[in-house]
């Protein structure tokens, strides 16, 4: 077939909805993750020292509170990558992902674990 024909604008629109349907699948992954993270900060910062009966309590609030910031930037960067694909998609581009985002992500969540692992040990 010759391009621009009917069938090769349907492989072009069916791999543009399996893009954007790839998209969506990843952002819901971020929130998830988001939304975990927000569960742990919860329960790093509230639910452990009260079962614990820690005479500390601002250790758990310090990480607690990290890993709410983590869960925020994750969904944020979940909702910001793919409005940025979508962007790009509509001008038949494609968006390099943040390595500066991606790294800073690793980066806490590292720090994170790190965290979790002192309040473990100094427990």
């Amino acid at each position: 077939m010759a391009p621009g024909s009917p069938r090769d604008l349907d492989e072009a629109t069916d791999a543009t909805r399996r893009t954007r349907l790839a998209t969506e699948r990843t952002e819901l992954a971020w929130w998830r993750t988001g939304l975990t993270a927000l569960a742990v900060a919860l329960a790093v910062g509230r639910v452990i020292p009260d079962l614990s009966h820690s005479s500390a309590q601002w250790p758990y609030d310090v990480v607690g509170v990290c890993f709410a910031l983590y869960g925020v930037a994750a969904i944020a960067y979940g909702s910001h990558r793919r409005g940025a694909v979508e962007r790009a998609l509509g001008a038949g581009e494609f968006p390099e992902p943040s390595r500066q985002a991606h790294g800073m992500l690793v980066a806490a969540g590292i720090v994170l674990g790190l965290l979790t692992i002192l309040l473990i040990v100094l427990s």
